[in-house]
């Protein structure tokens, strides 16, 4: 396993991105599907999730916890079709990192997806965490994850995002082959390309921050107008240096619930009014950066 570190990146002279149409700013809104392919005993797990949730700081129980999975059934039932519409109705493109194993439970949600013409991105086969699983059985979840995501849309995920990965999540990436881009990194502004793993994979990284999981986090958001402040905050910050990326991650569970997706209705509005900005899918972000600023050898 590698050991190094790259923590120079682009430094001081971050490559011109030369977005699409002049724009100052890349914009990119991800949509986290994971209803239903979290932990559960009904799943074959140990235990019941306790993570990314209303219930902040819930213990794992290994035994069902109701409550805990309608709070997840939320997200899928009530808060996706909410967000859906918000998008739909302004016609702005979204990524979804669609957990393969969510996405079967719900077909309404995933044939919604592609009428809406989304990007649906891997978000792996099982929403838990991969820290301490064995190197072989993540290696055949991502496969499986794949194979799913292909019978449920008819095409084969190009972008992967497993959210809680292992240390060898990265490089079985890689070894599959077959993902025009990773997004599992939040090292950067702007994609880049990582060398680590034997060739170059094209890394389109993704936020924490601007990211309604602060919603539900100790030391997060406490409600919509702070939400809001801080994504109109990065985009301005992000708008006025020029040639940056920006990614909004959101949940249905989450940014689905009434009083913070008016908030994410804000920015959105926000954002469209601000005339120059390119809001894009996360494949349509890296598609251009492989056109513009190909693999050049050497360094990442």
């Amino acid at each position: 396993m590698s050991v190094h570190r790259d923590l120079t990146g682009y430094g001081a002279t971050p490559p011109a991105a030369q977005w699409p149409g002049g724009a100052r700013i890349a914009v990119q809104f991800v949509i986290n599907y994971e209803e239903g392919a979290e932990n559960s005993v009904l799943n074959g797990d140990k235990g019941s999730e306790a993570f990314l949730s209303d219930m902040v700081g819930a213990a794992s129980h290994p035994a069902r916890a109701m409550a805990m999975e309608s709070l997840y059934e939320y997200g899928s039932r009530a808060g996706f079709w909410r967000l859906h519409r918000l998008f739909a109705a302004r016609r702005v493109p979204v990524t979804v990192f669609g957990v393969a194993a969510a996405m079967e439970m719900n077909p309404a949600a995933v044939e919604a997806m592609l009428e809406a013409g989304w990007e649906i991105a891997s978000h792996g086969l099982r929403w838990i965490d991969y820290q301490y699983v064995p190197e072989e059985v993540e290696r055949e979840h991502i496969a499986q994850a794949i194979a799913l995501h292909t019978r449920l849309t008819g095409e084969r995920p190009l972008g992967w995002y497993q959210g809680r990965t292992s240390p060898n999540t990265a490089r079985l990436v890689v070894e599959e082959g077959g993902f025009l881009y990773d997004a599992d990194s939040y090292a950067d502004d702007l994609p880049y390309w990582d060398v680590r793993h034997g060739k170059p994979q094209l890394i389109v990284p993704y936020s924490l921050d601007a990211n309604d999981m602060k919603m539900v986090a100790l030391n997060g958001f406490t409600e919509g107008e702070q939400f809001f402040r801080y994504l109109r905050d990065t985009f301005e910050q992000l708008r006025e240096e020029g040639g940056r990326m920006m990614s909004v991650g959101l949940h249905g569970r989450i940014a689905g619930k009434p009083g913070r997706a008016r908030a994410v209705a804000r920015f959105l509005d926000h954002v469209i009014e601000s005339g120059d900005a390119w809001i894009a899918r996360r494949i349509d972000i890296a598609r251009h950066w492989l056109a513009l600023h190909p693999y050049a050898g050497g360094a990442a």
